[in-house]
Protein backbone atom coordinates (compact mmCIF):
# COMPACT_ATOMS: atom_id res chain seq x y z
CA UNK A 1 0.00 0.00 0.00
CA UNK A 2 2.99 2.33 -0.46
CA UNK A 3 1.33 4.09 -3.40
CA UNK A 4 -1.79 4.78 -1.36
CA UNK A 5 0.29 6.30 1.42
CA UNK A 6 2.24 8.40 -1.06
CA UNK A 7 -0.93 9.60 -2.73
CA UNK A 8 -2.35 10.38 0.68
CA UNK A 9 0.57 12.69 1.37
CA UNK A 10 0.07 14.40 -1.98
CA UNK A 11 -3.66 14.79 -1.44
CA UNK A 12 -2.88 17.21 1.37
CA UNK A 13 -0.75 19.34 -0.96
CA UNK A 14 -1.75 21.72 -3.71
CA UNK A 15 -0.19 20.66 -7.01
CA UNK A 16 1.64 23.82 -7.96
CA UNK A 17 -1.21 26.19 -7.09
CA UNK A 18 -2.85 27.28 -3.86
CA UNK A 19 -6.45 27.68 -4.92
CA UNK A 20 -9.54 28.23 -2.76
CA UNK A 21 -11.66 25.12 -2.22
CA UNK A 22 -14.59 25.12 -4.66
CA UNK A 23 -18.08 25.41 -3.26
CA UNK A 24 -20.49 22.56 -3.88
CA UNK A 25 -22.67 23.50 -6.83
CA UNK A 26 -26.41 23.77 -6.34
CA UNK A 27 -28.37 21.05 -8.09
CA UNK A 28 -29.85 22.40 -11.33
CA UNK A 29 -33.41 21.80 -12.46
CA UNK A 30 -33.21 19.09 -15.12
CA UNK A 31 -34.65 19.78 -18.56
CA UNK A 32 -37.11 17.44 -20.34
CA UNK A 33 -34.21 16.38 -22.58
CA UNK A 34 -32.41 14.90 -19.55
CA UNK A 35 -35.40 13.25 -17.87
CA UNK A 36 -35.47 10.05 -20.02
CA UNK A 37 -32.08 9.10 -18.53
CA UNK A 38 -33.02 9.67 -14.88
CA UNK A 39 -33.98 6.75 -12.66
CA UNK A 40 -34.27 8.54 -9.29
CA UNK A 41 -34.53 12.24 -8.47
CA UNK A 42 -35.49 13.01 -4.91
CA UNK A 43 -34.30 15.42 -2.26
CA UNK A 44 -33.96 12.73 0.43
CA UNK A 45 -32.56 9.29 -0.28
CA UNK A 46 -31.15 6.43 1.80
CA UNK A 47 -28.91 3.74 0.30
CA UNK A 48 -28.86 0.73 2.61
CA UNK A 49 -27.01 -2.62 2.83
CA UNK A 50 -24.31 -1.30 0.51
CA UNK A 51 -20.66 -2.22 0.28
CA UNK A 52 -18.75 1.08 0.20
CA UNK A 53 -15.36 1.68 -1.41
CA UNK A 54 -14.65 5.26 -0.38
CA UNK A 55 -11.89 6.09 -2.89
CA UNK A 56 -9.17 6.82 -0.33
CA UNK A 57 -7.54 3.40 -0.70
CA UNK A 58 -9.15 2.10 2.48
CA UNK A 59 -10.64 -1.38 2.53
CA UNK A 60 -14.24 -1.84 1.44
CA UNK A 61 -16.81 -1.59 4.22
CA UNK A 62 -19.82 -3.92 4.31
CA UNK A 63 -23.46 -3.22 5.23
CA UNK A 64 -23.23 0.54 5.06
CA UNK A 65 -25.97 3.17 4.93
CA UNK A 66 -25.67 6.47 3.08
CA UNK A 67 -28.16 9.29 3.46
CA UNK A 68 -28.24 11.80 0.61
CA UNK A 69 -30.01 15.11 1.12
CA UNK A 70 -30.29 17.67 -1.69
CA UNK A 71 -27.41 16.07 -3.57
CA UNK A 72 -25.02 15.99 -0.59
CA UNK A 73 -23.93 12.99 1.48
CA UNK A 74 -25.55 13.89 4.80
CA UNK A 75 -24.69 10.73 6.75
CA UNK A 76 -22.67 7.56 6.23
CA UNK A 77 -21.83 4.62 8.41
CA UNK A 78 -22.61 1.03 9.37
CA UNK A 79 -26.13 -0.29 9.35
CA UNK A 80 -27.72 0.53 12.69
CA UNK A 81 -25.39 3.44 13.36
CA UNK A 82 -27.07 5.66 10.75
CA UNK A 83 -30.78 6.34 11.02
CA UNK A 84 -32.91 6.52 7.91
CA UNK A 85 -34.78 9.84 8.07
CA UNK A 86 -38.58 9.77 7.88
CA UNK A 87 -39.82 10.32 4.36
CA UNK A 88 -36.61 9.18 2.70
CA UNK A 89 -36.76 7.03 -0.40
CA UNK A 90 -34.93 3.82 0.57
CA UNK A 91 -32.92 1.76 -1.92
CA UNK A 92 -31.65 -1.63 -0.73
CA UNK A 93 -28.25 -2.24 -2.39
CA UNK A 94 -27.52 -5.71 -1.04
CA UNK A 95 -24.85 -7.34 -3.20
CA UNK A 96 -23.86 -4.03 -4.74
CA UNK A 97 -20.94 -1.67 -4.20
CA UNK A 98 -21.05 2.11 -3.93
CA UNK A 99 -17.88 3.93 -4.95
CA UNK A 100 -17.08 7.52 -5.94
CA UNK A 101 -17.89 8.71 -9.42
CA UNK A 102 -14.87 8.44 -11.70
CA UNK A 103 -12.81 11.61 -12.14
CA UNK A 104 -10.88 11.22 -15.40
CA UNK A 105 -8.36 13.74 -16.67
CA UNK A 106 -7.51 12.93 -20.29
CA UNK A 107 -10.80 12.62 -22.13
CA UNK A 108 -12.01 14.00 -25.44
CA UNK A 109 -15.25 15.00 -27.11
CA UNK A 110 -13.94 14.13 -30.56
CA UNK A 111 -12.96 10.92 -32.33
CA UNK A 112 -10.99 10.04 -35.50
CA UNK A 113 -13.45 10.06 -38.38
CA UNK A 114 -10.91 10.18 -41.23
CA UNK A 115 -7.18 10.59 -41.89
CA UNK A 116 -6.08 13.54 -39.76
CA UNK A 117 -9.70 14.53 -39.09
CA UNK A 118 -11.39 14.46 -35.70
CA UNK A 119 -15.15 14.70 -35.66
CA UNK A 120 -17.11 16.42 -32.91
CA UNK A 121 -19.02 13.68 -31.08
CA UNK A 122 -19.70 15.60 -27.91
CA UNK A 123 -23.39 14.72 -27.50
CA UNK A 124 -22.94 10.95 -27.73
CA UNK A 125 -19.66 11.00 -25.81
CA UNK A 126 -20.93 12.81 -22.70
CA UNK A 127 -23.79 10.32 -22.40
CA UNK A 128 -21.38 7.39 -22.65
CA UNK A 129 -18.97 8.91 -20.14
CA UNK A 130 -21.79 9.31 -17.63
CA UNK A 131 -23.11 5.81 -18.32
CA UNK A 132 -19.66 4.37 -17.61
CA UNK A 133 -19.50 6.04 -14.20
CA UNK A 134 -17.60 9.22 -15.09
CA UNK A 135 -19.09 12.10 -13.10
CA UNK A 136 -16.24 14.59 -13.62
CA UNK A 137 -13.65 14.87 -16.40
CA UNK A 138 -11.06 17.11 -17.96
CA UNK A 139 -10.92 17.28 -21.73
CA UNK A 140 -7.32 16.71 -22.79
CA UNK A 141 -7.30 19.07 -25.76
CA UNK A 142 -10.00 20.82 -27.75
CA UNK A 143 -10.72 20.51 -31.49
CA UNK A 144 -14.12 22.18 -31.21
CA UNK A 145 -13.46 25.65 -29.80
CA UNK A 146 -16.53 27.07 -28.13
CA UNK A 147 -18.53 23.86 -28.57
CA UNK A 148 -16.93 22.16 -25.57
CA UNK A 149 -17.27 25.21 -23.36
CA UNK A 150 -20.92 25.65 -24.30
CA UNK A 151 -21.58 21.94 -23.72
CA UNK A 152 -20.06 22.21 -20.24
CA UNK A 153 -22.38 25.12 -19.48
CA UNK A 154 -25.41 23.20 -20.77
CA UNK A 155 -24.59 20.21 -18.54
CA UNK A 156 -24.04 22.46 -15.53
CA UNK A 157 -27.43 24.06 -16.19
CA UNK A 158 -29.21 20.68 -16.35
CA UNK A 159 -29.98 21.00 -20.06
CA UNK A 160 -27.93 17.93 -21.08
CA UNK A 161 -26.89 14.69 -19.41
CA UNK A 162 -23.16 14.32 -18.82
CA UNK A 163 -20.28 14.70 -16.37
CA UNK A 164 -18.96 17.94 -14.94
CA UNK A 165 -16.31 19.12 -17.40
CA UNK A 166 -13.03 20.91 -16.89
CA UNK A 167 -12.97 22.38 -20.39
CA UNK A 168 -9.55 22.61 -22.01
CA UNK A 169 -8.82 25.34 -24.55
CA UNK A 170 -7.58 24.54 -28.08
CA UNK A 171 -4.08 23.08 -28.13
CA UNK A 172 -0.95 25.14 -27.59
CA UNK A 173 1.04 23.83 -30.55
CA UNK A 174 3.87 25.05 -32.75
CA UNK A 175 4.61 24.14 -36.38
CA UNK A 176 5.56 20.55 -37.12
CA UNK A 177 2.37 18.47 -37.26
CA UNK A 178 0.83 19.22 -40.67
CA UNK A 179 -1.40 16.14 -40.67
CA UNK A 180 -3.89 17.73 -38.26
CA UNK A 181 -5.33 20.86 -39.83
CA UNK A 182 -7.69 21.65 -36.96
CA UNK A 183 -4.96 23.07 -34.69
CA UNK A 184 -3.89 26.69 -34.31
CA UNK A 185 -0.13 27.21 -34.74
CA UNK A 186 1.72 29.39 -32.23
CA UNK A 187 4.13 32.01 -33.54
CA UNK A 188 6.02 32.83 -30.32
CA UNK A 189 5.71 33.12 -26.53
CA UNK A 190 3.58 36.26 -26.73
CA UNK A 191 1.16 34.40 -28.95
CA UNK A 192 0.93 31.62 -26.35
CA UNK A 193 0.09 34.17 -23.65
CA UNK A 194 -2.55 35.75 -25.85
CA UNK A 195 -4.18 32.38 -26.48
CA UNK A 196 -4.32 31.63 -22.74
CA UNK A 197 -5.88 35.04 -22.07
CA UNK A 198 -8.40 34.75 -24.88
CA UNK A 199 -9.70 31.30 -24.00
CA UNK A 200 -9.69 31.73 -20.23
CA UNK A 201 -11.71 34.93 -20.65
CA UNK A 202 -14.25 32.90 -22.60
CA UNK A 203 -14.63 30.03 -20.18
CA UNK A 204 -11.81 27.55 -20.71
CA UNK A 205 -10.56 26.24 -17.38
CA UNK A 206 -7.51 24.24 -18.46
CA UNK A 207 -4.74 24.29 -21.08
CA UNK A 208 -2.76 21.68 -22.95
CA UNK A 209 0.64 22.04 -24.59
CA UNK A 210 1.28 19.80 -27.57
CA UNK A 211 4.22 18.12 -29.24
CA UNK A 212 5.91 21.03 -31.02
CA UNK A 213 5.68 23.81 -28.48
CA UNK A 214 8.93 25.57 -27.48
CA UNK A 215 10.28 25.97 -23.97
CA UNK A 216 9.67 29.72 -24.06
CA UNK A 217 6.09 29.28 -25.26
CA UNK A 218 5.39 26.64 -22.60
CA UNK A 219 6.82 28.73 -19.79
CA UNK A 220 4.93 31.84 -20.88
CA UNK A 221 1.65 29.90 -21.16
CA UNK A 222 2.17 28.25 -17.77
CA UNK A 223 2.87 31.58 -16.07
CA UNK A 224 -0.24 33.18 -17.55
CA UNK A 225 -2.42 30.17 -16.72
CA UNK A 226 -1.15 30.12 -13.13
CA UNK A 227 -1.72 33.86 -12.83
CA UNK A 228 -5.36 33.12 -13.57
CA UNK A 229 -5.54 30.18 -11.15
CA UNK A 230 -5.61 27.59 -13.95
CA UNK A 231 -3.43 24.58 -14.80
CA UNK A 232 -1.55 23.39 -17.83
CA UNK A 233 -0.76 19.87 -18.97
CA UNK A 234 1.17 18.57 -21.94
CA UNK A 235 1.63 15.82 -24.49
CA UNK A 236 5.23 16.76 -25.21
CA UNK A 237 8.13 15.91 -27.49
CA UNK A 238 10.05 19.07 -28.44
CA UNK A 239 10.26 19.93 -24.73
CA UNK A 240 11.56 17.27 -22.35
CA UNK A 241 9.75 16.34 -19.15
CA UNK A 242 12.54 17.83 -17.06
CA UNK A 243 12.39 21.10 -19.02
CA UNK A 244 8.61 21.19 -18.73
CA UNK A 245 8.73 20.69 -14.97
CA UNK A 246 11.14 23.59 -14.67
CA UNK A 247 8.87 25.69 -16.90
CA UNK A 248 5.98 25.14 -14.49
CA UNK A 249 3.86 22.43 -16.10
CA UNK A 250 1.32 20.84 -13.75
CA UNK A 251 0.79 17.49 -15.44
CA UNK A 252 2.34 15.25 -18.09
CA UNK A 253 0.22 13.14 -20.44
CA UNK A 254 0.65 9.50 -21.52
CA UNK A 255 2.77 8.41 -18.59
CA UNK A 256 6.42 8.45 -19.71
CA UNK A 257 5.77 7.39 -23.31
CA UNK A 258 5.97 11.01 -24.54
CA UNK A 259 9.25 11.72 -22.71
CA UNK A 260 12.08 12.76 -25.04
CA UNK A 261 14.48 13.14 -22.09
CA UNK A 262 16.40 9.97 -22.92
CA UNK A 263 17.25 10.73 -26.57
CA UNK A 264 21.04 11.15 -26.64
CA UNK A 265 21.22 13.79 -29.40
CA UNK A 266 18.02 15.65 -28.46
CA UNK A 267 18.17 19.25 -29.76
CA UNK A 268 16.50 22.11 -27.84
CA UNK A 269 12.91 22.80 -28.88
CA UNK A 270 12.92 20.05 -31.52
CA UNK A 271 10.93 16.83 -31.49
CA UNK A 272 13.33 13.97 -32.30
CA UNK A 273 12.51 12.25 -35.57
CA UNK A 274 12.85 8.72 -36.85
CA UNK A 275 11.41 6.90 -33.86
CA UNK A 276 14.21 8.05 -31.57
CA UNK A 277 11.89 8.65 -28.60
CA UNK A 278 10.49 5.13 -28.70
CA UNK A 279 13.97 3.64 -29.22
CA UNK A 280 15.32 5.53 -26.20
CA UNK A 281 12.43 4.34 -24.03
CA UNK A 282 12.82 0.73 -25.14
CA UNK A 283 16.50 0.84 -24.13
CA UNK A 284 15.89 2.69 -20.86
CA UNK A 285 16.95 1.03 -17.61
CA UNK A 286 14.22 1.77 -15.07
CA UNK A 287 16.70 1.23 -12.23
CA UNK A 288 19.31 3.52 -13.78
CA UNK A 289 20.02 7.13 -12.82
CA UNK A 290 18.54 8.67 -15.98
CA UNK A 291 15.05 7.45 -15.10
CA UNK A 292 15.22 7.57 -11.31
CA UNK A 293 16.59 11.13 -11.25
CA UNK A 294 13.83 12.32 -13.59
CA UNK A 295 11.21 10.68 -11.40
CA UNK A 296 12.71 12.32 -8.32
CA UNK A 297 12.63 15.78 -9.90
CA UNK A 298 9.06 15.44 -11.14
CA UNK A 299 7.92 14.25 -7.71
CA UNK A 300 9.79 17.10 -6.01
CA UNK A 301 8.11 19.62 -8.30
CA UNK A 302 4.69 17.99 -7.70
CA UNK A 303 4.02 17.25 -11.34
CA UNK A 304 1.13 14.84 -11.87
CA UNK A 305 1.41 12.00 -14.39
CA UNK A 306 -1.57 10.95 -16.50
CA UNK A 307 -1.87 7.27 -17.37
CA UNK A 308 -3.57 6.64 -20.73
CA UNK A 309 -3.02 2.91 -21.09
CA UNK A 310 -6.25 2.38 -23.02
CA UNK A 311 -4.99 4.18 -26.12
CA UNK A 312 -1.66 2.34 -26.12
CA UNK A 313 -3.40 -1.00 -25.75
CA UNK A 314 -4.98 -0.46 -29.17
CA UNK A 315 -1.47 -0.17 -30.69
CA UNK A 316 -0.19 -3.38 -29.07
CA UNK A 317 -0.41 -6.81 -30.75
CA UNK A 318 -2.06 -9.60 -28.83
CA UNK A 319 -4.37 -7.43 -26.76
CA UNK A 320 -8.13 -8.09 -26.54
CA UNK A 321 -10.66 -6.12 -28.55
CA UNK A 322 -11.60 -2.96 -26.67
CA UNK A 323 -15.11 -2.88 -25.21
CA UNK A 324 -17.95 -0.79 -26.57
CA UNK A 325 -17.28 -1.04 -30.31
CA UNK A 326 -20.98 -1.65 -30.98
CA UNK A 327 -21.57 1.99 -30.02
CA UNK A 328 -19.93 3.12 -33.28
CA UNK A 329 -21.64 3.63 -36.62
CA UNK A 330 -20.72 0.65 -38.84
CA UNK A 331 -18.13 2.48 -41.02
CA UNK A 332 -16.14 3.63 -37.99
CA UNK A 333 -16.44 0.23 -36.34
CA UNK A 334 -15.26 -1.52 -39.51
CA UNK A 335 -12.35 0.89 -39.90
CA UNK A 336 -11.13 0.14 -36.41
CA UNK A 337 -11.61 -3.61 -36.79
CA UNK A 338 -9.46 -3.54 -39.92
CA UNK A 339 -6.75 -1.71 -37.99
CA UNK A 340 -7.07 -4.18 -35.12
CA UNK A 341 -6.53 -7.08 -37.53
CA UNK A 342 -3.43 -5.40 -38.97
CA UNK A 343 -2.06 -4.85 -35.46
CA UNK A 344 -2.80 -8.44 -34.49
CA UNK A 345 -0.98 -9.78 -37.54
CA UNK A 346 2.13 -7.64 -36.99
CA UNK A 347 5.20 -9.80 -36.54
CA UNK A 348 7.01 -7.06 -34.65
CA UNK A 349 5.94 -3.90 -32.85
CA UNK A 350 7.68 -1.46 -30.52
CA UNK A 351 4.57 -1.57 -28.34
CA UNK A 352 5.21 -5.20 -27.46
CA UNK A 353 8.03 -3.76 -25.33
CA UNK A 354 6.67 -0.28 -24.68
CA UNK A 355 3.19 -1.20 -23.38
CA UNK A 356 4.34 -3.27 -20.37
CA UNK A 357 7.20 -0.82 -19.83
CA UNK A 358 4.71 2.06 -19.69
CA UNK A 359 2.87 0.19 -16.96
CA UNK A 360 6.08 -0.37 -15.00
CA UNK A 361 7.08 3.30 -15.25
CA UNK A 362 3.70 4.49 -14.00
CA UNK A 363 3.84 2.10 -11.07
CA UNK A 364 7.39 3.27 -10.29
CA UNK A 365 6.23 6.89 -10.30
CA UNK A 366 3.46 6.17 -7.82
CA UNK A 367 5.77 4.15 -5.58
CA UNK A 368 8.19 7.11 -5.56
CA UNK A 369 5.44 9.37 -4.22
CA UNK A 370 4.19 10.89 -7.48
CA UNK A 371 0.55 11.60 -8.14
CA UNK A 372 -0.76 9.30 -10.87
CA UNK A 373 -4.08 10.22 -12.46
CA UNK A 374 -5.80 8.60 -15.44
CA UNK A 375 -7.66 9.17 -18.67
CA UNK A 376 -8.46 7.20 -21.80
CA UNK A 377 -7.70 9.48 -24.81
CA UNK A 378 -10.28 8.33 -27.42
CA UNK A 379 -8.13 9.32 -30.40
CA UNK A 380 -5.34 7.41 -32.19
CA UNK A 381 -6.86 5.04 -34.73
CA UNK A 382 -10.12 4.71 -32.82
CA UNK A 383 -11.45 1.89 -30.68
CA UNK A 384 -11.33 3.81 -27.39
CA UNK A 385 -14.99 4.28 -26.52
CA UNK A 386 -15.97 6.65 -23.67
CA UNK A 387 -17.40 5.03 -20.57
CA UNK A 388 -16.34 1.53 -21.60
CA UNK A 389 -12.72 2.65 -21.86
CA UNK A 390 -12.85 4.33 -18.45
CA UNK A 391 -13.76 1.00 -16.89
CA UNK A 392 -11.03 -0.66 -18.94
CA UNK A 393 -8.53 1.87 -17.59
CA UNK A 394 -9.10 0.48 -14.09
CA UNK A 395 -8.45 -3.07 -15.28
CA UNK A 396 -5.20 -1.99 -16.95
CA UNK A 397 -3.98 -0.19 -13.83
CA UNK A 398 -4.45 -3.41 -11.90
CA UNK A 399 -2.62 -5.30 -14.63
CA UNK A 400 0.20 -2.76 -14.18
CA UNK A 401 0.60 -3.80 -10.55
CA UNK A 402 -1.67 -1.47 -8.61
CA UNK A 403 -4.11 -3.10 -6.23
CA UNK A 404 -7.80 -2.68 -7.10
CA UNK A 405 -8.18 -0.16 -4.27
CA UNK A 406 -5.17 1.80 -5.50
CA UNK A 407 -6.53 1.81 -9.04
CA UNK A 408 -9.90 3.07 -7.82
CA UNK A 409 -8.17 5.84 -5.92
CA UNK A 410 -6.25 6.88 -9.05
CA UNK A 411 -9.47 7.38 -11.03
CA UNK A 412 -11.41 9.02 -8.20
CA UNK A 413 -9.66 10.92 -5.40
CA UNK A 414 -6.39 11.42 -7.28
CA UNK A 415 -8.23 12.96 -10.22
CA UNK A 416 -10.21 15.21 -7.90
CA UNK A 417 -7.00 16.22 -6.13
CA UNK A 418 -5.35 17.24 -9.39
CA UNK A 419 -8.42 19.26 -10.41
CA UNK A 420 -8.48 21.04 -7.05
CA UNK A 421 -11.90 19.56 -6.23
CA UNK A 422 -11.03 16.97 -3.58
CA UNK A 423 -12.97 18.91 -0.95
CA UNK A 424 -16.22 18.28 -2.85
CA UNK A 425 -15.81 15.11 -4.98
CA UNK A 426 -13.56 12.09 -5.40
CA UNK A 427 -14.40 10.12 -2.27
CA UNK A 428 -17.43 8.92 -0.34
CA UNK A 429 -17.55 11.17 2.71
CA UNK A 430 -20.10 13.16 4.67
CA UNK A 431 -20.42 16.70 3.33
CA UNK A 432 -19.27 15.82 -0.18
CA UNK A 433 -21.34 15.90 -3.32
CA UNK A 434 -23.20 12.65 -3.96
CA UNK A 435 -21.35 11.72 -7.15
CA UNK A 436 -21.44 7.94 -6.86
CA UNK A 437 -21.35 4.77 -8.93
CA UNK A 438 -23.31 1.66 -7.98
CA UNK A 439 -21.89 -1.58 -9.39
CA UNK A 440 -22.98 -5.19 -9.10
CA UNK A 441 -20.24 -7.13 -7.33
CA UNK A 442 -17.07 -6.16 -5.48
CA UNK A 443 -14.39 -4.33 -7.49
CA UNK A 444 -12.07 -4.33 -4.48
CA UNK A 445 -11.70 -8.07 -5.09
CA UNK A 446 -12.48 -8.33 -8.83
CA UNK A 447 -11.69 -5.12 -10.66
CA UNK A 448 -13.64 -6.34 -13.69
CA UNK A 449 -16.84 -5.81 -11.70
CA UNK A 450 -16.53 -2.10 -12.53
CA UNK A 451 -18.09 -3.01 -15.88
CA UNK A 452 -21.34 -3.85 -14.06
CA UNK A 453 -22.60 -0.30 -13.50
CA UNK A 454 -26.26 -0.27 -12.49
CA UNK A 455 -26.68 3.38 -11.42
CA UNK A 456 -24.66 6.57 -11.63
CA UNK A 457 -25.42 9.36 -9.18
CA UNK A 458 -24.48 12.91 -10.03
CA UNK A 459 -25.36 15.48 -7.38
CA UNK A 460 -27.68 12.88 -5.87
CA UNK A 461 -29.64 12.26 -9.09
CA UNK A 462 -29.49 8.62 -10.23
CA UNK A 463 -28.96 8.13 -13.96
CA UNK A 464 -29.78 4.93 -15.83
CA UNK A 465 -26.67 3.66 -17.70
CA UNK A 466 -28.75 1.35 -19.89
CA UNK A 467 -30.92 4.22 -21.12
CA UNK A 468 -27.91 6.43 -21.81
CA UNK A 469 -26.17 3.68 -23.75
CA UNK A 470 -29.29 2.73 -25.72
CA UNK A 471 -29.73 6.34 -26.82
CA UNK A 472 -26.43 6.29 -28.76
CA UNK A 473 -25.81 2.62 -29.58
CA UNK A 474 -24.73 2.25 -33.18
CA UNK A 475 -24.86 6.04 -33.65
CA UNK A 476 -21.47 7.22 -32.34
CA UNK A 477 -19.97 9.03 -35.28
CA UNK A 478 -23.14 10.93 -36.11
CA UNK A 479 -23.56 13.30 -33.14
Amino acid sequence: MEAVAACGRLAALSLGLLLPAPAIAQRPALSPAVRPYVRVDTSLLALTNARVIDGTGAAARERQTLVIRDGIIAAAGPEGAVSVPPGALVMDLAGKTVMPGLVMVHEHLFYPTGPGVYGNLSESFVRLYLAGGVTAMRTGGNMNGFGEINLKRAIDAGQKAGPWIDATAPYLQGPGLPGIGQMNILRNAADAVELVRYWSDRGATSFKAYMHITRAELQAAAQEAHRRGLKITGHLCSVTYREAARAGIDDLEHGFLAASDFVADKKPDECPSGGKVQASLMALDLNGPAFTSLVAELVRRRVALTSTLTIFETFTPGRPLPPGLDMLVPPLRDTFLQQYERTSRATSSNYTTLFPKAMAMELAYARAGGLVVAGTDPTGGGGVIPGFSNQRALELLVEAGFTPLEAIRIVTLNGATYLGRASTIGSVAVGKQADLVVVDGDPSQRIGDVRNVSLVFKQGVAYDPAALIASVKGKVGIF
